[in-house]
């Protein structure tokens, strides 16, 4: 017999479960964010000291772009954007949405370069499945 709503994790505590058995060691920050807020919910502690460096407010803002471009995107493609992936010396930035017909839920996790790198597609499938399981609302940053 299947847990009911009650006894499942919640959306955002399987998201992060999810990125973080992905990522294993390499994982380096998880977060949310949509049109006004942001929430970490994963900072490791040496990429923590070096977060304490910027304007976090301003790194977020730049992450919000991304919902004109994956609009964008949409409108000009033949098919659907997924996700993003940008490549910085020593690590890799995932950026998706978690949406439904309303309301669009902006995650980003970085993680550690590695040799023969990562498959970026099953990240994506997998937090999609995390999506299907729970309110998009769910997922909002406090």
């Amino acid at each position: 017999m299947g847990a009911d709503a009650g006894e499942r994790r919640s959306g955002k505590a399987a998201l992060v479960e999810t990125v973080e058995a992905f990522g294993d060691e390499a994982l380096r920050d998880v977060w949310l964010f949509d049109e006004t807020g942001h929430e970490a919910m994963f900072v490791r502690d040496d990429v923590a000291a070096k977060i304490g460096e910027i304007d976090v407010d301003r790194f977020v803002d730049n992450e919000r772009y991304g919902y004109v471009t994956r609009d964008t995107y949409d409108d000009l493609y033949y098919a659907d954007y997924e996700y993003t992936v940008r490549g910085f010396d020593g690590f890799e930035k995932f950026r998706t949405f978690l949406s439904d017909a309303d309301r669009k839920i902006g995650v980003f996790a970085s993680f550690d370069r590695r040799e023969g790198g990562y498959d970026f597609g099953a990240l994506y499938e997998e937090l999609t499945a995390v999506v299907d399981d729970h309110p998009v609302d769910s997922f909002a940053p406090e």
